[in-house]
């Protein structure tokens, strides 16, 4: 099958390729949805509006259907992120055990609010659904690698670590 695409967003042939073999395995392409967006967060690290747009074609739904899930589930980003994202769990245990404070340090030392990357592009901050881990609350995700037993001390030593990566 040929390139599809929209004027602005494209995936490789080589992905579009990966993903119609895997659409053999499915019971339609609409079943696909989850395996094609990841594809675009790996190539573009979020999904803009003209990718859910290029995703609905290729997967032949309403484009409403791709926004819906887009939006639902936390690990699709439909904005820019910053380099390094703090997700921050907000479920009952880790409301309990402090994940507030976590928050505000992030807010403070950031000087961002949730979802936005900070000036420089290094930071962003995300509120997240259960990650699964309440015995270790409140619990974190930094790039996507789980901190357990946070508190604003080790959030904070955290920020400072990666503020001193060179780019």
């Amino acid at each position: 099958m040929s390139e599809v695409s929209t004027q602005k967003f494209t995936l490789s042939a080589q992905d579009i390729a990966e993903l119609e073999e895997l659409a053999k395995r499915y019971p339609n392409r609409e079943a696909l949805m989850l395996p094609v967006l990841w594809k675009v967060m790996d190539q573009e690290h979020w999904i803009s509006p003209e990718a859910m747009e290029w995703v609905a074609d290729f997967l032949k739904v309403p484009a409403a259907k791709v926004y819906g899930v887009v939006g639902f589930y936390h690990m699709y980003l439909d904005r820019p992120p910053g380099k390094h994202i703090f997700e921050v769990c907000q479920t009952t245990s880790c409301a309990i055990m402090g994940a507030e404070g976590i928050l505000d340090t992030l807010h403070e030392m950031l000087g961002v609010g949730l979802e936005e990357p900070t000036a420089d592009g290094r930071f962003m901050i995300r509120r997240v659904e259960c990650l699964g881990a309440c015995e270790h609350a409140p619990v974190c995700q930094v790039d996507h690698a789980f901190r357990f037993d946070q508190t604003p001390e080790s959030i904070r030593a955290e920020v400072e670590q990666l503020s001193q990566e060179t780019e």
